[in-house]
């Protein structure tokens, strides 16, 4: 059976090697060591001010929100994983959906200004599939507006844009750690941000405002990561290189063999350097994808549709037309990416799609 994605577990020697500390200390939990040096070596490896590491992505984005305080409408995404328009409204905001780009899939720059009313305060925009959002458009209008920016990360673990980090951009980036994730902790998320009161405030909130073990800075959630999780990103982040690599061949290949069927793939701006945490494809119908879906499946062979449907489908926002996020969620479909997908079996894949198009 081939599904979307595996979930990459380095040596059990290595993570073994890293619980001993753990069982020999004690501590768990309330950033304990292991915490500590991942939040630096992820610092250190992504070429940013600040990363804290919280509870899975989730939280990331309800935490980014609350210490922006941002309240009313956000311009963001019909195009993304649910929980980015569901942690907006958990967060008593209004989502305000601005439809997408046809090349990149992401947030299209050039109509949010239009979106943007007295009750607006803050984009948040996906960075989808790992391919950067208009980030210099995005970043003017916000400028120009007052508005805050959050940028929804969690596709873009190591991907770079115009020579430094994607997370370099905006107030701040929020980042999944899920086993599904190139990058991942089991369970995990962080934000990241390079302002240093944002990040003291960040620091806070995920520990139910504790400044100390006695006094409360503010008003807080418990939103913290564990030392297992810790250590299980650590062991992780040390094989990232020789992950990045195979999937860049993977990828290479698929692009090589899918060639003769024409069919798109998200456009990349100039300057980006990415990682491949997908391989998504747009068909020209959705009765092709069906078509070609079921006969993978009947392969056993298991593709995903991300991120199908729209949300402006959901039933606890507001109507929202955005045609093209609409067709582009009906006809997109990620094929099978991961660490050890043999090529033979990338070859299998690419042959049921083609043969499936006719």
């Amino acid at each position: 059976m081939i599904r979307v994605t595996k979930t990459f577990l380095p040596p059990l020697e290595e993570y073994h090697d890293r619980l001993r500390n753990v069982w020999e200390n004690g501590w768990i939990t309330n950033e304990g060591p292991l915490v500590v040096e991942l939040e630096e070596a992820l610092r250190r490896y992504l070429g940013v001010r600040h990363v804290l590491l919280v509870s899975n992505g989730t939280l990331a984005l309800q935490l980014a929100v609350r210490a922006l305080d941002v309240q009313g409408e956000v311009i963001t995404t019909p195009f993304s994983y649910v929980a980015t328009t569901s942690s907006l409204v958990w967060e008593h905001c209004q989502p305000v959906f601005v439809d997408i780009d046809p090349q990149t899939f992401c947030l299209d720059p050039g109509l949010v200004e239009a979106a943007i009313t007295p009750a607006t305060r803050a984009i948040v925009a996906t960075h989808v599939f790992g391919t950067p959002c208009g980030i210099e458009e995005i970043e003017q209008i916000a400028r120009r507006y007052n508005l805050r920016v959050i940028y929804d990360a969690a596709h873009s673990f190591g991907v770079r844009y115009q020579g430094s980090s994607v997370l370099q951009y905006g107030d701040v980036s929020t980042l999944s750690f899920h086993a599904t994730k190139l990058f991942h902790t089991g369970e995990g998320g962080a934000v990241v941000t390079n302002d240093d009161e944002l990040a003291r405030r960040l620091a806070y909130m995920r520990n139910f405002g504790h400044q100390d073990a006695h006094s409360f800075a503010g008003l807080g959630i418990n939103a913290k990561n564990s030392e297992i999780h810790a250590a299980l990103g650590l062991c992780v982040l040390s094989h990232l290189p020789q992950l990045i690599n195979r999937r860049h061949r993977l990828v290479a290949l698929y692009d090589q063999l899918l060639a003769p069927a024409g069919l798109q793939r998200p456009q990349l701006p100039a300057g980006t350097e990415m990682v491949y945490s997908y391989y998504p494809i747009l068909f020209q119908s959705e009765t092709q994808l069906l078509r070609v879906t079921q006969a993978l499946n009947s392969a056993e062979i298991f593709p995903r549709r991300y991120f199908y449907p729209s949300l402006t489908t959901l039933p606890y926002v507001l109507p929202a037309y955005c045609p093209v996020a609409s067709d582009v969620a009906s006809r997109v479909l990620c094929l099978p990416l991961y660490h050890d997908l043999a090529e033979t079996d990338v070859a299998r894949i690419v042959k049921i799609v083609l043969s499936s198009l006719v």
